[in-house]
């Protein structure tokens, strides 16, 4: 038995691709990014709700909120990411970013 190879289930490899490596690393981070963005996008649709912004607030809120949509398109087409892709799945309690 000394000389028999591990079985699959012994054998880990790490895919040390840099590319691999930098696309998911991008994805990561994108995907946080995307999350704070929804999470600041609903936060502004709540105090707009509530009157609690002023017009100037509104305004700069929402001229953000679309910059920052802007960079995230440019970002994943740099990486080859699709928007769709940025997302973790939590397992039972279903993806982070939920429906969209």
């Amino acid at each position: 038995m000394s000389g028999e190879s591990p079985g699959p289930a012994r054998r880990l490899r790490v895919d040390a691709d840099p590319e691999t490596v930098e696309r998911g690393l991008a994805s990561l981070v994108l995907t946080l990014v995307e999350l704070l963005r929804q999470l600041m996008e609903r936060q502004a649709l709540r105090r707009l709700d509530e009157g609690s912004l002023t017009d100037e607030q509104a305004e700069k809120v929402g001229y953000t909120l679309m910059r920052l949509d802007e960079r995230m398109t440019e970002l994943t087409d740099h990486f080859g990411i699709a928007r769709e892709e940025l997302n973790i799945d939590l397992g039972p309690l279903g993806p982070l970013l939920g429906d969209r």
